[in-house]
């Protein structure tokens, strides 16, 4: 966690803190990371004849522009336009139920011309800065559990929406903006104690009903579960394979066998990190490791260094968010958690999700 707000918080001291220019730090790290997932996806499309890299370049370049946008906007404005961005969160995630694409069982996408845009993603970044109005709002009553029920109902909606996709780490990743949220603003343990009791509860229910889980979804978790299951362990038994390939250096870039195979799946998207054990080895894994590494320190600093109650919360959400997907990510692909259908930032291809964590760049910026 950045810092959590209690009653000596520095908040309710004059802050005499010169202003400060552009981050250069976070950008610079934000750069590399971009610059390590177009190549990446470069080199599937040198073996596979495909096209992410122009597309996720032209992403990329939108996303800058987002990027910049966002950061341009203060911290008044953004509380401002908080209730409007809640409700269009509502309506675009409610629309993908009616309008959106089914793929693979799933309604998460909505067509936009040659774009898929995915809105739980937006929602996402919505809900750092809605949360955080939610909490910045109520500061005096941040305690009292009142106030806590009341941020639970903020984001039950939103999550409610994303499970029903169905989208199980989409919904998840929304409440661990809300858990890291609450918990900087300086929510009372107890409660956050009785509702993460209440959500374990209500998860071990999902496991065991019918029809809450689909049938890949179960093989899944099954799969971590009992090790001599064959169920839902094929793209982790591959990604084994193409680390194991790459040895401490790598066979080289565009050099991956499984790559070109095919033999790991959406190696673009949730699987990307394959590409680079497989090509750069263990060198190159722990280069790209150290590179988020310096991303979250940044992250991390840019919330402790925070002015105000809003840029503080905010930038934990940032944080948290960012680096649930990047945890989870990284576990499934090297075999310790369930495969969960969960990007890795910056990396992964896809505009929605590219958008995200640029955006979410810009509002560290702001903060800034």
């Amino acid at each position: 966690m950045i810092r959590s707000a209690d009653a000596r918080s520095p908040f309710a001291e004059p802050m005499d803190r010169p202003a400060v220019g552009i981050d250069w730090w976070l950008l610079g790290s934000t750069a590399v990371l971009v610059g390590i997932g177009l190549a990446v996806l470069k080199s599937i499309d040198l073996a596979r004849g495909t096209s992410f890299f122009v597309r996720q370049a032209l992403f990329a370049g939108l996303g800058v522009v987002l990027m910049v946008g966002v950061s341009r906007i203060r911290s008044g404005a953004m509380r401002k336009i908080s209730p409007w961005l809640y409700g269009l969160s509502l309506a675009l995630l409610g629309s993908v139920l009616v309008l959106g694409d089914t793929v693979k069982g799933a309604t998460r996408w909505i067509e936009i011309g040659p774009i898929q845009f995915q809105p739980s993603e937006f929602a996402k970044l919505a809900l750092i800065v809605t949360l955080s109005t939610f909490w910045v709002n109520r500061w005096e009553r941040r305690r009292e559990l009142g106030t806590f029920v009341l941020s639970m109902l903020h984001v039950l909606p939103l999550a409610g929406l994303v499970f029903v996709q169905p989208h199980l780490a989409g919904g998840v990743s929304l409440l661990v903006i809300w858990l890291a949220v609450s918990l900087a603003a300086g929510a009372r343990w107890t409660h956050l104690l009785a509702a993460l009791g209440a959500a374990l509860a209500l998860g071990s229910v999902a496991l065991s009903a019918p029809g809450l889980l689909t049938d890949y979804q179960r093989a899944r978790i099954e799969s971590k579960i009992n090790p001599d299951s064959q169920k839902g362990a094929w793209q982790q038994r591959q990604a084994e394979i193409a680390f194991g390939v790459g040895g401490v250096s790598g066979v080289g870039f565009g050099k991956g066998e499984q790559k070109a195979s095919r033999y790991v799946p959406e190696q673009q998207n949730d699987f990307v990190f394959t590409v680079v054990g497989e090509e750069g080895g263990f060198i190159g894994s722990l280069v790209v490791m150290l590179a988020y590494l310096g991303f979250f320190v940044r992250v991390w600093i840019v919330g402790f260094r925070a002015t105000e109650p809003f840029g503080m919360l905010a930038a934990n959400g940032v944080l948290a968010i960012l680096g649930f997907h990047t945890m989870l990510n990284l576990g499934m692909t090297l075999g310790l958690l369930p495969v969960a259908g969960m990007w890795l930032p910056f990396l992964s291809y896809g505009g929605t999700a590219l958008w995200l964590c640029l955006g979410c760049v810009g509002l560290l910026l702001s903060v800034r």
